[in-house]
């Protein structure tokens, strides 16, 4: 069994191989950690596999590279083995956090229990969620660690709802519970859970300890990651909230499972996004694999989880507080919230509003001659392939969108900025220096006068 590729990088190596799926024993993808006190790496590093039988059971991994004081965690597993969890790091300095990736991951209760530090802890989830995965992580938060407590709220489900009445029974639940400043809230659940949990951990006792454990695509890719928390308003999306960033993020792709395909498809629009801004290879792989990803297969998935992270992990090394860098993941979101504002929340689905935001933003882009025809054709293609809409609701006017998109988080000195694209797949800019006649001409080639 070869590796097809390896590759070093900071103090992870990762290996990959051809022919097996996901987080089993034979996985595609092996994280070996190593000290980070005293470890020194060079360039030349060579990883191999070797079978110790005809069976490809029992592997052996074995690493030489240029290095001091560093030895693998693991060199031995068997079948029978837990799931190795892909990690993706975020790397913030010593607020770094890691993002675990796998099947079956709410099952090894080492991975949530080592992020916990105090023994109280609040799970924040919905009606929906509830039901599915709420008894499991109060297992896996307490299996083997009785001292821990754990309460739970349990919040309406949908984007309407993401506002400051329903954030105000998680604190009345914290506080009704005496939860200290060594608590941890857990958020289970979508976007807007992690949202609501995440901006809730950020202000109870001005700063708790949190963890996200996403359960849809759209939070798993995207929301989950990169300490993004907030609230909605009446007036526009998202404009109460912190950057706050979690203690770890855990993705069980078997959440997946139980998503509806709507739900499934609305995560699309992220991971069609990354493609678009900074990653070309990614965006070809993904038109060759859009069916899969539509049937779950979780080898694909996996992998889709695993790119988006680690883009958008590496943007927020970067740019945490989004001055500039940053903005570029809100591809089509300026015109996409205006979409969710103008309609009421929770009558689109994010990823939908998205979606058509972003064939309006790869409009814009052609008639500004930064893009050529056969981009504006691709992103149509695959959004329908994805089962994504490709315009705005006839209900959206001119004025709509320009009320909504006045107020959005991106106007500086009266200026709204725009993510577009420009040039090959995969480059964008963030900018206010554009034609207003390219976005007068879109609004109106979209929506009513």
């Amino acid at each position: 069994m070869a590796a097809s590729s390896s590759f070093c990088h900071k103090n992870t190596i990762l290996l990959h191989t051809p022919s097996t799926g996901y987080n089993k024993i034979s996985s595609r993808d092996w994280l070996l950690r190593f000290p980070a006190s005293g470890s020194s790496f060079s360039s030349r590093c060579r990883l191999s596999l070797e079978s110790n039988n005809n069976n490809n059971r029992d592997l052996t991994l074995r690493w030489k590279a240029s290095a001091t004081s560093a030895t693998p965690v693991m060199d031995q597993a068997t079948s029978s083995s837990p799931a190795v969890p892909t990690i993706v790091e975020v790397d913030l300095g010593n607020r770094s956090y890691p993002i675990y990736i796998g099947a079956g991951l709410l099952d090894q209760p080492q991975l949530l229990q080592r992020h916990v530090h105090g023994k109280q802890v609040l799970v924040v989830t919905n009606t929906t969620v509830a039901p599915l995965y709420l008894d499991k992580t109060i297992w896996a938060l307490t299996e083997g660690n009785p001292n821990v407590k754990v309460e739970a709220v349990i919040l309406p489900d949908g984007e309407q709802f993401k506002d400051m009445d329903t954030l105000m029974k998680v604190f009345d639940k914290a506080i009704e519970s005496r939860l200290d400043r060594r608590c941890t809230f857990v958020a289970l659940g979508g976007g807007v859970i992690g949202d609501m949990c995440g901006y809730a951990a950020a202000s109870y006792l001005r700063g708790v300890n949190f963890i996200q454990i996403p359960t849809t695509v759209m939070a798993q890719v995207d929301s989950s990651v990169g300490g993004k928390t907030g609230i909605n308003h009446r007036l526009g999306k998202n404009l109460i909230g912190a950057f706050y960033q979690p203690q770890c993020v855990l993705i069980d792709t078997n959440t997946l499972n139980t998503l509806p395909d709507r739900e499934l498809a609305s995560g699309l629009a992220e991971v069609i996004k990354y493609g678009l801004i900074r990653d070309a290879e990614f965006f070809e792989w993904q038109e060759k694999n859009m069916q899969a990803l539509l049937a779950r297969d979780a080898s694909a998935f996996v992998y889709a989880i695993k790119r988006s992270c680690e883009n958008k992990a590496e943007v927020v090394s970067l740019d945490e507080k989004e001055s500039g860098l940053r903005a570029t993941l809100n591809l089509g979101h300026t015109f996409g919230h205006a979409i969710e504002t103008g309609l009421g929340y929770g009558q689109w689905l994010h990823g939908e509003a998205v979606a058509a935001g972003t064939v309006m933003a790869v409009d814009m882009s052609h008639r500004l001659g930064w893009i050529d025809d056969s981009l504006v054709k691709r992103v149509h293609k695959i959004l329908e392939r994805a089962k994504l809409p490709i315009a705005p609701p006839e209900t959206m006017t001119v004025d709509m969108f320009k009320s909504v998109m006045a107020v959005d988080k991106k106007v500086a000195d009266g200026m709204l900025r725009l993510i577009l694209l420009k040039g090959p797949l995969g480059n964008c800019v963030f900018t206010g220096d554009y034609d207003r006649k390219a976005l007068d001409d879109t609004l109106r080639a979209f929506s009513k006068s």
